[in-house]
């Protein structure tokens, strides 16, 4: 009989319960009990559901009140020294992740702990807190939460599969102090791996799901010796099964290496990574269990499950059916949670999509196709056929005037008329800046008033008219703060935004929303990403208006802000019937669209965001020439249509640059802008080595934390990138948008970023 699994299922809710539940607890409005207890339903309920839905093995430990690696890092003793200052356990946990500014008791010493580090998952848009580790780390088992989901689920009757993160992958996605690879730290940390085995083994678990996703990357001798020296040491005790699970990619040079573990089971990634198939089947060592990734954990379309019944046949004939498994390709933390809680969405194109839920009865539909014969899935396989042929036969994805603009497309369309030495003279003159010129990324605080009236418009309870004038009332508020704080470059703040993807791909043909499709970024930051279903295009002006409004205010420059193409491909489930390249080049070509609009109006300094390029680099070295090359083609495209006189900004946000540092500088952003503050301007490193010719804004101020850092603390990182960046080359700004913060948050902390600016411009001046 094959096994149907989950690799993980959204931890959000549907009704984004857990972003709900954190928010009122850290604002303390309800106290830890009230939080353990709404978050344990949630979690049951998800429990419930996929045993429900006929699973055969439901994962636990999945869920996580912030961010699993972070709960890898508190599970093992990894919490660095200084956060132990905090007086409870869950107060240590969220300054890990959010920092903490205050006393934890009445007469105590003030803290001010800053947040560990954030970075991308893999080549996801979900947020990882990074482990800190030192060279004499010290690990232990100090949490067990893996042994206290299985048993609290063993009690529910749930037959169930506890997830932990691999200590390899744990330790490779860390930092050690100091640099260099903390894999040394290895020999130390197997033994709490062992003990939690042990424990899991002791209170009857089967199986359990070791996450490994460095393997589908470039791995060092140094790492593919770490695997056999883990995995050897950790597959006792007897009769615990571990289930290796790999995804993202394909193993490729790492199969044999995975292969040769002595593991019970490996799950394979066969959607990102398909062409693997055959080498899997035919290696399997005997005795060993193959979980077959065969539906889209990562996208929204529904699942051939014709192709993917045939693809589990084959394995058979190799394999056999006792040692299978079939799974989604990853877990489903990616996805939103349920397809049928959308009420307006597209009729013609819903059928064709399958959301978390969808995706769990997809994989129990072909488990019963193999088991009970294909008679007993019949009227779910007609049904998927029917959806996909309407899709094939739909006029709606063309759009003939698009594909006719894409083929017309000419080499000069890519570049700037002058080089930027040049530009820059001229810009300088027309803006006037002064030495380390002040602005923020974009958006400014997102109010409950503020989605409150747009809820309200949104119901049809306002007209636009009223809308519009909130909207307005909103702008004049934050154009008059910025120009009292002395701000050079102002923005008019996106209060008509609830997302930077969403806004635009509202506005932008092809592209579909939903109401509850809502998945995690970090912690309580959910987005929803738009579902790209045909031919992109720009039928009218998306930001004109409120630019134009905003600089309307001011005699100082207001920057006219979009999201780059990238972004908006990397953060939108992206159509699977047309290669990415295609999609992302119509994106491009429509916001060139609407820079020269900009332009046109009026508007001198226009930023077109890029957090996702670094995000969207393949996983593997030899693929990244051909991506960045084709990345950097399309922000050309849509920028380079501008006069010489017009700055171009870009931004990214928790970007490596390492081994990309060319790409950026082709870009020929006038000035890029990036978060720095929480690596303490680590990430500037790689401009000490590489002479980056265009202007640099390394953000001073983290805005991923509720912690207001002093004028003195910005200045110090300053001074930092003064020793590698020259003064004349630099911008001073936030880390990211201040749209999650509150406005008492920003006022503090952009006083203090402009009077940090004024204080290192005046040692500048002497």
């Amino acid at each position: 009989m094959v096994q149907s699994a989950n690799l993980g299922f959204p931890r959000i809710g549907a009704g984004r319960e857990l972003k709900q539940v954190l928010e009122l607890f850290w604002a303390g409005e309800i106290h830890e009990a009230e939080l353990t207890e709404r978050l344990r339903t949630l979690k049951h309920n998800h429990w419930n559901f996929q045993q429900s839905a006929g699973l055969d093995w439901v994962p636990v430990n999945d869920f996580s009140l912030y961010d699993h690696v972070l709960d890898t890092a508190v599970m093992v003793g990894a919490v660095p020294e200084r956060y132990l200052a905090c007086e409870k356990p869950l107060d240590v946990y969220f300054a890990m992740a959010r920092g903490f500014q205050g006393r934890v008791k009445t007469g105590a010493k003030a803290l001010d702990l800053q947040a560990l580090p954030m970075r991308k998952w893999f080549d996801t848009n979900y947020h990882y807190i990074v482990p800190e580790f030192h060279r004499d780390q010290y690990f232990k088992l100090a949490a067990q939460g893996p042994v206290e989901e299985f048993l609290e689920a063993k009690q529910l009757g749930i037959k169930a599969r506890p997830v932990i993160l691999g200590p390899v992958s744990f330790l490779l996605l860390g930092k050690e102090g100091g640099g260099g690879s903390p894999l040394h730290l290895l020999a130390r940390l197997l033994p709490v791996y062992e003990e939690l085995l042990s424990k899991l083994h002791a209170v009857g678990a089967e199986w359990v799901q070791v996450d490994e996703p460095c393997l589908v990357l470039d791995l060092s001798r140094e790492a593919k010796g770490a695997y056999e020296v883990a995995y050897r040491r950790l597959c006792p005790p007897a009769g615990l099964k571990i289930m290796l699970a790999t995804y993202f990619g394909a193993l490729e040079d790492n199969l044999e290496l995975v292969m040769s573990l002595p593991v019970a089971g490996v799950h394979a990634d066969l959607v990102r990574g398909p062409t693997q198939a055959e080498r899997l089947f035919n290696t399997l060592p005997v005795g060993m269990t193959l979980s077959l990734g065969v539906v889209d954990g990562r996208n929204v379309w529904r699942t051939n499950l014709d192709q993917k019944l045939a693809l589990i046949k084959r394995a058979i004939t190799v394999v056999g059916s006792k040692r299978l498994q079939i799974a989604p390709s990853c877990s489903l933390l990616h996805v939103p949670v349920d397809l049928e809680m959308e009420r307006g969405l597209d009729d013609e194109v819903k059928p064709w999509l399958a959301f978390a839920k969808q995706k769990v009865a997809e994989v129990v539909t072909l488990c019963r196709a193999i088991n009970e014969g294909e008679a007993a899935s019949a009227e779910e396989f007609g049904a998927v056929r029917s959806a996909l042929q309407a899709r094939a036969a739909s006029t709606r994805s063309r759009n003939e005037k698009v594909r006719e603009r894409i083929s017309a497309l000419k080499p000069d369309m890519y570049v700037r008329e002058k080089e930027f030495a040049e530009r820059r003279e001229i810009q300088a003159k027309r803006l006037g800046f002064p030495i380390l010129p002040t602005t923020t990324i974009g958006s400014f605080p997102q109010t409950k008033e503020l989605r409150r009236a747009r809820a309200v418009f949104k119901s049809g309870a306002s007209s636009a008219a009223e809308y519009q004038s909130f909207l307005k009332k909103e702008i004049r508020k934050v154009v008059a703060f910025q120009e009292e704080l002395g701000l050079d470059l102002l923005v008019h703040g996106e209060p008509e935004r609830a997302d930077m993807v969403e806004y635009f791909g509202e506005r932008l043909d092809g592209f579909l929303f939903t109401s509850r499709g809502w998945v995690q970024s970090y912690g309580s930051r959910c987005v929803r990403p738009p579902i790209i279903f045909g031919d992109v295009s720009r039928p009218a002006p998306m930001t004109v208006e409120w630019a134009t409004y905003a600089q309307s205010l001011t005699e100082k420059p207001v920057k006219g802000i979009l999201t780059g193409p990238l972004t908006i491909l990397q953060w939108s489930y992206v159509r699977d019937d047309q290669p990415r390249t295609e999609t992302g080049r119509q994106i491009a070509l429509a916001l060139r669209d609407e820079v020269l609009d900009l332009e046109k109006a009026g508007i001198k300094v226009i930023q077109i965001d890029e957090p996702a390029v670094r995000e969207g680099l393949p996983l593997r070295q030899r693929e990244h020439f051909g991506y960045l090359k084709w990345a950097v083609d399309c922000f050309k495209l849509c920028s380079s249509g501008v006069r010489n006189e017009t700055q171009i900004h870009t931004h990214m946000c928790y970007s490596d640059f390492n081994g990309i540092i060319e790409a950026i500088s082709d870009m020929d952003a006038d000035v890029i802008s990036f978060e720095t503050s929480r690596s303490k301007m680590e990430l500037l490193e790689v401009f000490s080595k590489y002479s980056y010719p265009n202007q640099i804004g390394p953000g001073v101020y983290d805005i991923h934390s509720p912690r207001i850092p002093s004028a003195d603390e910005m200045a110090d990182l300053l001074r930092l990138a003064l020793k590698v960046i020259p003064a004349e080359n630099i911008w001073v700004n936030p880390d990211c948008g201040l749209k999650t913060r509150s406005w008492e948050e920003v006022r503090a902390a952009l006083k203090e970023m402009v009077q940090a600016a004024a204080q290192v411009r005046a040692a500048l001046s002497h």
